[in-house]
């Protein structure tokens, strides 16, 4: 801790709080006193840390484009690897057999937990085939339906010989 003249107590250097801000096309941290402010015409102020950063502004770069800038990290997802296994870690596991469901009370939702396998397998096979009798009655009953009788179809436009059109350009005119 030190002790500056005319003040009695020491300073830490955690005590000192600096402003800064951020530049609008990297996402860099611009300390007070340095960087560059850009007022457009449309009095929108952008705020850029170099100059370097300003002329790529100007040029209309894409800051998504640039491996430097935040804007291409963020995308790329960079440095953001410790942060996603932190959450993971802490997310908690829910247990779904506690709840009724709707149309299936908790009784119901246990019994068939506990039920063997084999027994599952042999409700499912029944429920396909009750399926697929369905569809196959669908289809016969499709096929022995009388079709119904359309005559000639009605044509939108005569097959003959279409006028000429002049082609694309300016309607035929020369220069």
């Amino acid at each position: 801790a030190r002790i500056y003249p005319g003040h009695g107590r020491p300073l830490s250097p955690a005590a000192m709080v600096v402003k800064t801000e951020v530049c609008t096309f990297s996402g860099a941290r611009i300390y007070p006193g340095h960087g560059i402010t850009f007022v457009r015409q449309d009095n929108k102020t952008f705020k850029f840390v170099s100059a370097k950063v300003k002329c790529y502004f100007a040029h209309r770069w894409n800051p998504r484009k640039l491996a430097w800038t935040q804007m291409y990290r963020r995308l790329h997802k960079k440095g953001t690897l410790e942060e996603t296994n932190k959450k993971r870690t802490r997310k908690v596991q829910k247990s779904g057999a506690n709840k009724a469901i709707v149309g299936a009370t908790l009784d119901v939702i246990k019994a068939r937990r506990n039920q063997k396998p084999e027994v599952r397998a042999a409700a499912r096979e029944a429920a396909l085939r009750e399926v697929k009798e369905r569809q196959r009655a669908k289809q016969a009953a499709k096929k022995s339906a009388p079709k119904p009788s359309g005559g000639a179809k009605p044509q939108d436009k005569p097959m003959g010989k279409q006028p000429k059109q002049p082609k694309g350009g300016k309607g035929g005119q020369r220069r």
